[in-house]
């Protein structure tokens, strides 16, 4: 009986300590995909005028949902249409349209 308790203690101790290290593994695997592709997010308010701009002249229904940095100072951003429809747009701080 004495072995049983002391194998269902070992168990479930092991359970427990598996459990911790999948969370702690799944947030470093979330950061790694946050900034796998050189870009960190800002807030949309952050983003220079020139950039907005943009963004309300050749998409005049498209609301900014994220918007991203690199190190270039090139702008990512996630829009949305009015329609539904989704995208991502890139371009440098002067609001220049660029191919990523």
């Amino acid at each position: 009986m004495k072995k049983l308790v002391f194998v269902l203690a070992l168990s479930l101790g092991s359970f427990t300590a598996f459990a911790q290290d999948a969370e702690s593994v799944q947030e470093e695997a979330t950061e790694v995909v946050a900034t796998q592709d050189g870009f960190n997010e800002v807030a949309a308010d952050e983003l220079p005028e020139a950039v907005t701009a943009a963004v309300s002249k050749n998409y005049p229904t498209a609301s900014i949902d994220k918007a991203y940095v690199n190190e270039e100072k090139q702008y990512k951003l996630e829009v949305s249409l009015e329609d539904g429809t989704a995208g991502t747009l890139y371009a440098d701080e002067s609001g220049n349209w660029i191919e990523m």
